[in-house]
């Protein structure tokens, strides 16, 4: 062999090393970033899938289509008129659970429509939101797993309405602060009227 040639194979080699190099660093940095963006949804998506590259294929995929969505942020009027909303629902828990957690689910959809977010069957408007909201999109399930339900206790429906509401407060984009705030009192104020609901019953 001559030394042209043992040159020109070590180029190649180098080359190869450095494409598999390259490659491999983009991966890690590619799975990093799923890891960082969607958070426990990351993990449930691999043990859905059974295998993380292609969980992590899944994840690209919902990248890509809700970049190409309209999705835009609401006008103040909008949103005060869906906070209004949420207030009326809130209010309904005492009196009818199940309704109120009915509303609350038609009202989270009624909020992605207006921001831009196709509102097709349940699975894809969570895989949607998953990408901007993956914090609160296990909530989302949990609350419409309730609202599927012929019969869950008072107890289950609770929980519902305050996973919709962290959804709610993510999706309509009200003041962290004061949402956070408003939660407490209405916490507060739902578990004084259940307790007094129950005292009547008795």
């Amino acid at each position: 062999m001559d030394q042209q040639l043992i040159v020109w194979v070590v180029a190649a080699v180098v080359v190869v090393a450095l494409l598999v190099a390259f490659w491999m660093v983009s991966q890690q940095r590619r799975r990093t970033h799923l890891r960082e963006q969607f958070g426990p949804e990351y993990e449930r998506v691999v043990s859905q899938e059974g295998d993380q590259g292609r969980a992590e294929r899944v994840l690209s995929q919902r990248e890509e289509r809700v970049k190409k969505l309209d999705i835009r942020q609401l006008p103040a009027a909008a949103r005060e008129d869906f906070i209004a909303r949420w207030r009326q629902v809130q209010a309904r828990f005492v009196d009818d659970p199940r309704g109120a957690v009915g509303d609350a689910d038609a009202l989270i959809g009624d909020a992605m429509k207006a921001r831009g977010y196709p509102v097709g069957d349940f699975e894809q408007r969570a895989a949607d939101i998953s990408v901007e909201h993956p914090d609160v999109v296990t909530d989302y399930r949990a609350a419409h797993r309730v609202a599927l339900q012929r019969e869950a206790s008072t107890e289950e429906l609770r929980r519902a309405m305050v996973h919709y509401r962290s959804l709610f407060d993510d999706v309509v984009g009200r003041n962290e602060r004061g949402a956070r705030d408003e939660r407490a009192r209405g916490d507060e104020r739902e578990d004084e009227r259940l307790e007094e609901r129950e005292e009547t019953q008795r």
